[in-house]
């Protein structure tokens, strides 16, 4: 099996949004780059995406450095696959177009290299039983955009050998990400779970006119967000326990918050009534502060590079 210090070729199947993300990270760390996308207007739309991309890190006055004469574009799972070390899947979140796409490369890619999908929810093991070398398959989940953002979900399904998991977990290391490993699968992974709850929580608030979706908005962002941004909950919460830490934080306030849990929001369904309530909010927030949604997405992608960067540089948060 290729060792995650020789993987110098990656495989990109599925351009949309995470797919063309990991291309550009991928590139930005120097290794080669074959992406492939059954729509012949992606590599166009490839090429702008790295253009505009790069504004974040030139706005910080970081380098980053894309060869694109590292990247090879294709239309179909073809030849161009023979020389990847590793392939990231972003297929649709389909079980069956993941098998099929599994089964398209298997005809061109080694035995022994790695398949990780960039699947939000589904589990490993529904779309690698039809493999004929399941082993090799796992879970490489990313957040949006994986250019940018560290996390990466990595989990094996039934029929993965632990081996190929602990490759990938290096070879995400190695490359700057911060991998985790789920000990067992679990439909939506994690952070998608931890923010699923969030998002139940917001609409509920937001349908119970208890505030405006830009001050439950300004709720998040100027407040836990902030040290959430820094470090996780375990982390937080023993802070905030002060000298007792987590354990007085929980032994003081689990009342309280056992409280607060009985008094959640039990949406079960996201009603298009509910759907209309949230997008007039979102819209509302857009136009009580002049933005439009692309400059908010170019200043959240400078602010995020700077954040990321000024974490990666202190001697303390940079070891969580």
């Amino acid at each position: 099996m290729c060792s995650a210090k020789h993987i110098k070729c990656v495989g990109i199947v599925g351009c949309g949004v995470i797919g063309m993300s990991w291309a550009m990270f991928y590139l930005s760390k120097g290794l080669n780059v074959v992406a492939m996308d059954p729509d012949s207007a992606a590599e166009q739309n490839l090429h702008a995406y790295l253009r505009d991309a790069r504004k974040a890190f030139d706005a910080n006055h970081m380098a980053l450095a894309l060869n694109l004469e590292h990247l090879t574009f294709t239309t179909q799972i073809d030849e161009h696959f023979k020389q990847v070390d590793f392939i990231q899947e972003n297929g649709p979140e389909r079980v069956d177009i993941k098998q099929q796409l599994i089964t398209q490369l298997e005809q061109q890619i080694a035995d022994d290299v790695i398949i990780a999908s960039s699947s939000s929810g589904l589990q490993v093991s529904d779309f690698q039983q039809k493999a004929a070398h399941p082993e090799r398959i796992i879970l490489g989940h990313p957040f949006n955009p994986p250019h940018l953002i560290p996390l990466v979900e990595v989990c094996g399904g039934k029929l993965t050998s632990r081996t190929y998991t602990e490759t990938a977990m290096a070879f995400y290391k190695a490359l700057g990400k911060q991998p985790i490993l789920l000990n067992k699968e679990i439909t939506g992974h994690i952070a998608n779970r931890l923010q699923g709850a969030l998002i139940r929580e917001v609409l509920y608030l937001l349908q119970e006119n208890v505030a405006s979706a830009a001050d439950l908005d300004k709720a998040l962002a100027h407040g836990p967000g902030l040290r959430w941004a820094l470090m996780g909950q375990f982390l937080t919460s023993d802070l905030g326990g002060g000298k007792g830490g987590l354990q007085h934080f929980l032994e003081h306030l689990g009342g309280p918050i056992e409280s607060w849990w009985a008094d959640l929001g039990t949406l079960e369904k996201i009603t298009p009534e509910l759907i209309q309530l949230a997008t007039q909010g979102v819209e509302k927030e857009f136009q009580q502060s002049d933005i439009q949604p692309e400059t908010l997405q170019q200043a959240r992608d400078r602010a995020l590079v700077k954040l990321i960067n000024d974490k990666q540089h202190d001697p303390v948060i940079n070891r969580l």
